[in-house]
């Protein structure tokens, strides 16, 4: 049997619903190494568990992103207490303001944290987000801004960082990256697919000469058209399907 159709059955000390979750969640993270949006073993997605109130799953740290699987995912709770077994260890830094989110934001199904060099370059410029592409006018009204503090160690700041965030689903850590925070796994991805290729334009285009900034009415338009907020097209969930469908056939084994 070919790796991409092999069957792997659910253990038994998962329950459906968090061993679909863990599938969908290591999925994303081979997502995030085919896209080159992974960092060597750092940064994080984390997913709360579908009926464990104060319980999320991370990655295992000291694992690529290519190696996460749905079994080796590590659950956590808000406190950072490993639940249940785990050979791996976690990140602080990932802790530290993911579990804030999960556990003070009533939409913050999903966080995700990336450094790739154009989101972090934007993170480093004075002025920020530029709407200046098809990309940034659909995020209207959804960047929050947090001054840089160091590395995210200090349970202290994540309180900071959530009350940076207020009520938008995306943060950007000013010369460190940026947050997205979703209200499913996959508008989750959809919020860092617009973030990432509306700092890779910025990028590009600022190098060339000066941008011409969209009129904020049109910014305004485009971010009600977008079909990444509109649950009526499933807020991302037919752009992380294909996606999936992609690793799936690579490698499957994720989903062990």
């Amino acid at each position: 049997m070919s790796l991409s159709n092999r069957y792997y059955e659910r253990p038994s000390r998962f329950s459906e619903a968090e061993w679909n979750a863990r599938v969908d969640l290591a999925a994303m993270y081979r997502i995030f190494a085919y896209l080159k949006w992974d960092e060597s073993i750092y940064n994080h997605i984390s997913l709360r568990v579908p009926g464990e109130e104060g319980h999320f799953l991370i990655n295992p740290f000291g694992l690529h992103y290519s190696e996460v699987t749905a079994s080796n995912l590590v659950k956590v709770d808000v406190d950072g207490t490993i639940i249940g077994h785990s050979d791996w260890p976690i990140n602080p830094a990932g802790f530290t303001f993911h579990s804030q989110i999960h556990d003070k934001v009533p939409d913050g199904h999903c966080v995700m944290h990336v450094h790739t060099t154009p989101t972090l370059a934007v993170c480093c410029l004075e002025e920020g987000l530029s709407y200046s592409n098809f990309y940034a006018a659909q995020l209207h009204d959804k960047v929050a801004y947090h001054e840089f503090e160091g590395i995210t160690v200090h349970l202290d700041e994540g309180a900071r960082i959530l009350e940076s965030a207020g009520d938008k689903p995306i943060l950007l850590l000013r010369n460190h990256g940026p947050v997205v925070i979703g209200g499913s796994l996959a508008q989750a991805f959809a919020l860092m697919w617009l973030v990432s290729r509306a700092c890779e334009v910025q990028c590009a285009s600022m190098a060339m000469g000066k941008v011409r900034e969209i009129p904020e009415e049109i910014v305004k338009k485009c971010t009600r058209d977008s079909l990444n907020f509109d649950p009526k097209f499933g807020a991302g969930e037919d752009v992380f399907a294909a996606m999936k469908r992609i690793v799936e056939k690579q490698d499957s084994s994720f989903k062990r």
